[in-house]
């Protein structure tokens, strides 16, 4: 990342994650940087991914910045397939590396911890921290798929499984602005005693089961202002 550049005085973010093809029912408006931390398909199939990077590329963004969840096969097992359709349509598309984006200091993992068979996943503990140990010091902005445990993280059962490890990180080197999902019913904002971060769970899609929806509405995406 370049040192010495003064970012503009304000910039304007959208936040997006788990859409899992529900994109056609947002609608974005006009920002600096736009940016969905994962789960933009259902099954994962080219299909899905073909569709949602057409209409993610055709937003009224700046930069648009994605990465990869857990829903995301295509993703995962052909990694050249997802990044020849970003750089196709003009995405950013960011995997465990970071960006100077219009100055402001980024870096986005696609990891959570593992729950059944998925791609992106890793197992708590040792292997999973040793996903989040690159991220740097100074970053305005952190998007991780995974929320970081006890924040915006707790399902309909009342645990929270966010990563434990991820949070000592953002503890240790905060950044401004930490995005994530994943966790569909716990959408929302929080603060964290003692962590000047600002923490946005932007999940979209409303019903917690993908494979089981009960709905397939979305919520409106996240405005921050930088």
């Amino acid at each position: 990342m370049s040192p010495g550049y003064t970012p503009p005085r304000t910039m304007e973010l959208v936040l997006l994650s788990d859409t899992h093809n529900g994109h056609d029912g947002l609608q974005i408006p006009p920002c600096d940087i736009l940016v969905h931390a994962g789960d933009w398909s259902r099954h994962g199939t080219l299909d899905e991914a073909a569709a949602f990077f057409r209409w993610y590329g055709s937003q009224p963004a700046r930069v648009k910045i994605l990465t990869a969840g857990n829903h995301d096969f295509v993703a995962g097992r052909e990694p050249e397939t997802a990044r020849a359709l970003a750089r196709e349509h003009g995405i950013l598309w960011l995997i465990e590396e970071g960006a100077d984006v219009l100055g402001l200091r980024v870096w986005v993992s696609p990891y959570s911890p593992r729950h059944g068979e998925w791609v992106f996943q890793a197992e708590r503990g040792e292997e999973l921290r040793r996903h989040w140990e690159p991220i740097p010091r100074d970053l305005d902005l952190l998007v991780t798929h995974s929320p970081p445990h006890g924040v915006c993280d707790r399902i309909v059962k009342g645990e929270h499984v966010g990563c434990a490890d991820l949070l000592d990180i953002v503890r240790e080197r905060p950044p401004r602005l930490h995005v994530f999902g994943h966790v569909h019913e716990a959408f929302g904002e929080a603060r964290v005693e003692g962590i000047p971060t600002r923490f946005v769970n932007a999940s979209n899609f409303v019903s917690v089961s993908v494979r089981r929806a009960q709905s397939l509405d979305v919520r409106p995406p996240v405005l921050v202002t930088l």
